[in-house]
């Protein structure tokens, strides 16, 4: 939908608002994840904005506006990865060097 999209010279973008907030929000959680390290709990809860907004638009006839979309869409990309991406990559990673570790001795 053109109105759930943002414009850059009269040119729409080709995704929509919320998407747009995913990819920004993914893009930089492998920037942050060296200063920022989210637990379980807190990536769980930074996916609640964007369900919540989903939710409440589907099921009553209010509709949000971009700048929220953008918003809640990039902390659940954040999180999104931080969860699913960076967390088990991390535990694999240290896992799998404590097993090399254990063939040295």
């Amino acid at each position: 939908m053109d109105s759930r999209s943002f414009h850059y010279k009269g040119v729409k973008f080709p995704v929509c608002a919320r998407c747009t907030g995913n990819l920004i929000g993914m893009f930089i959680s492998f920037i942050f994840i060296f200063f920022i390290n989210p637990s379980i709990i807190l990536c769980i809860v930074l996916m609640i904005p964007l369900i919540a907004d989903g939710l409440i638009q589907r099921l009553t006839p209010y509709e949000s506006g971009n700048i929220r979309r953008l918003i809640s869409g990039i902390l659940f990309g954040y999180a999104l990865v931080s969860l699913f991406i960076i967390k088990p990559g991390v535990f694999f990673f240290n896992y799998g060097y404590s097993i090399g570790q254990s063939f040295k001795a």
